[in-house]
């Protein structure tokens, strides 16, 4: 377990990742809604990077990664759409790393990291890429990088 960093490392000790803003937007499900909330966002010159959506019968909850999250902030308060926001890892996947996928979720699995939900980029700055919602970002994040990845913040979102 040398690999684990020590624990005054976990809390931060003035480490900040690299993060990407996420918008959870919720949607009632009805013919149209998803098509309007897209066609609002891409329309305005806010290229969505991520997309995930979970359904629940009458609802749904649609994860959003854009290019601008500050504009999609904007927008989304003012068309009325109900959202929250949280920052998650974005990881590059190596093109050269054998079961890139596995060697992410071992590093994680090294200190205990729950991984809460992950989903891929439908168009990552280099490539793919995941976005990751996970217990400990910071702790994540270091070793990560710490095992070679590399990290995606809000400015490689950028055109």
């Amino acid at each position: 377990m040398e690999d684990v960093l020590p624990p005054q490392t976990e809390r931060g000790s003035g480490f900040e990742p690299p993060r990407v803003r996420q918008f959870t937007v919720f949607l009632e499900n009805r013919v149209g809604r998803l098509q309007g909330l897209l066609a609002a966002l891409e329309s305005a010159a806010h290229p969505i990077r991520a997309l995930s959506i979970e359904e629940s019968g009458d609802s749904a909850l649609v994860r959003i990664i854009c290019t601008d999250s500050d504009a999609a902030r904007r927008l989304l308060r003012d068309a009325g759409f109900p959202f929250g926001e949280l920052d998650l890892l974005a990881v590059q996947i190596p093109k050269r790393k054998s079961q890139p996928l596995i060697s992410i979720c071992s590093v994680l699995l090294s200190a205990e990291i729950n991984i809460h939900y992950v989903y891929p980029f439908l168009l990552g700055p280099h490539g793919p890429a995941l976005a990751l919602y996970v217990e400990d970002a910071v702790l994540a994040a270091e070793l990560l990088i710490k095992k070679g990845f590399t990290l995606i913040g809000e400015s490689d979102l950028k055109p």
